[in-house]
């Protein structure tokens, strides 16, 4: 995700790119990013240091893994810098901590930031709120085989606007993934289930399960452009926005 997103801010033409942030150890640290992703000279080396780049910059984007995202909002908060993270994985105390820091800078957080998705996220709680109880509740993701948190940022969030929309508590109901006499479902369940296989980008199907008939909604990610777009348009709506925590919806409006 770091390169397609040099990339696309290229290809953009309103961003200038001032840092670039690799984990300790990378072999490319000190090489010019562009170069190591293949898109020529732009004159900035890769660092493992975000505190050496933050003062030069006006937003942070952040795909990482959880510990690097905890610490570079914590330097950002330092620099004053927004952000702008992608980042799945971040426990609840993650969260309580990210809430604080967002006190100090304008923050946009998304499980996903394909505007296709989040724009899902407010047509499956109208969905549920509709359907109702009589609807059993069934979420599918698919992703590449390296991806390391299951079930994903995404699935969970939906399974979240769900519960919300339905007036159900997610910890209580949510079940993730069945083996063995697990006995009949119950009604309130809101099953997750995740895979892992190959190069896939991203897949999510909710199914609205009722007696004589299913609704399934889909979204398909087809490259990893589509969260880059949408990353770069939380970044121009965030540096404008006085500090708080913000997400997907708040970019487009969706409130």
């Amino acid at each position: 995700m770091g390169g397609r997103i040099v990339t696309l801010l290229k290809e953009a033409g309103d961003f200038e790119l001032v840092g670039a942030v690799e984990r300790p150890g990378h072999p490319a640290l000190g090489r010019d990013a562009g170069e190591v992703i293949g898109i020529g000279h732009l004159g900035v080396p890769l660092t493992d240091d975000l505190s050496k780049v933050a003062k030069d910059g006006q937003v942070m984007f952040d795909f990482t893994i959880r510990e690097a995202a905890m610490a570079h909002l914590e330097e950002a908060a330092r620099a004053k810098l927004a952000a702008v993270v992608g980042t799945t994985g971040l426990t609840p105390e993650d969260m309580k901590r990210v809430a604080e820091l967002a006190q100090s800078i304008p923050c946009v957080i998304s499980p996903n930031m394909s505007v296709g998705v989040n724009l899902l996220f407010k047509v499956l709680a109208e969905v549920a709120a509709v359907l109702g109880e009589a609807y059993d509740v069934e979420i599918f993701e698919a992703h590449h085989r390296f991806k390391k948190d299951a079930p994903s940022g995404t699935a969970l969030r939906m399974a979240q606007v769900i519960a919300q929309a339905l007036k159900r508590n997610l910890g209580e109901v949510g079940v993730y993934g069945r083996k063995g006499m697990v006995g009949e479902r119950k009604p309130d369940e809101i099953g997750v289930h995740a895979i892992r296989a190959g190069d896939i980008v991203g897949d999510h199907t909710v199914v609205f399960g009722g007696l004589g008939e299913r609704i399934e909604v889909t979204h398909r990610a087809s490259s990893r452009d589509t969260f880059g777009w949408g990353a770069a348009r939380a970044a121009r709506w965030v540096i404008h926005q006085k500090p708080g925590l913000f997400d997907m919806l708040d970019v487009l409006g969706l409130r």
